[in-house]
């Protein structure tokens, strides 16, 4: 990818703007975790941006090259779907002039709007990826992780586990499997580079991987240790 160029002109002082890199997404980008229930009933998310997949692959990206000048903007907001993503890409992304964009939305999309949201969802994508194209940026267009197989014991608290139910359901009926293909031919359409996540815990999954321990709220929360597979991935896309 031209990110990389553009790196390495920053690292023997060829280009004194830092490459910039925004990550823009739903509550996985932002780095949300754990979930506990309020007095009032309300499930909130654990917040750790630090041990996000952004924040990884700033890890990797300043050890590979330690001189050169990076700058990472983590746009992710929990429970946000890719219509609020495109109502906020001036305010959030573009305002920032990044080099890349890594895009991912699809979790709260495929959840609350189901099969019904689908073609709006590839519209939107598609829109998304064309306005950071305008500008001359590139982009890589994240797939999401799975939601849960199965309702965890762990779960005791009625929202958490009717959420479980939700989002099982939600999972097992397919419908996620369709959202990813439509970011992907929204990617393809729009020239954006894929990094399949996905594919990665379907795997899992058709392996006999019980995914579900393997989110941190037990729905789709990816645990801290699967974020270094994201960021590895996405170092993998950008190295290409």
């Amino acid at each position: 990818m031209e990110i990389v160029q553009k790196i390495r002109q920053t690292q023997i002082g060829l280009s004194k703007r830092p490459a910039t890199i925004v990550f823009f997404g739903d509550s996985v980008t932002q780095g949300c975790f754990e979930c506990y229930v309020t007095q009032e009933g309300k499930v909130e998310p654990v917040f750790d941006s630090d041990s996000s997949y952004g924040s990884r692959l700033k890890e990797m990206l300043s050890l590979l090259y330690p001189d050169a000048s990076l700058r990472f903007i983590n746009a992710g907001i929990s429970g946000n779907t890719a219509e609020g993503g495109l109502k906020r890409l001036d305010r959030d992304v573009l305002s920032f002039h990044p080099d890349l964009v890594v895009v991912g939305f699809a979790l709260n999309d495929a959840f609350l709007k189901g099969e019904s949201g689908l073609s709006d969802y590839k519209q939107t994508m598609s829109e998304i990826l064309k306005r950071i194209a305008e500008t001359g940026a590139e982009s890589i267009l994240l797939t999401p992780n799975s939601m849960n197989i199965g309702v965890s014991p762990a779960l005791k608290e009625k929202p958490m586990l009717k959420l479980a139910e939700a989002m099982e359901r939600a999972q097992k009926s397919g419908i996620l499997d369709k959202y990813a293909e439509a970011a992907k031919e929204a990617a393809s359409e729009g020239g954006a580079v894929v990094c399949d996540v996905y594919s990665k815990w379907k795997k899992m999954i058709d392996a006999g991987v019980n995914v579900t321990e393997l989110l941190a709220n037990k729905l789709n929360h990816p645990i801290r240790q699967l974020h270094y597979l994201t960021a590895m991935m996405l170092c993998d896309c950008i190295l290409s």
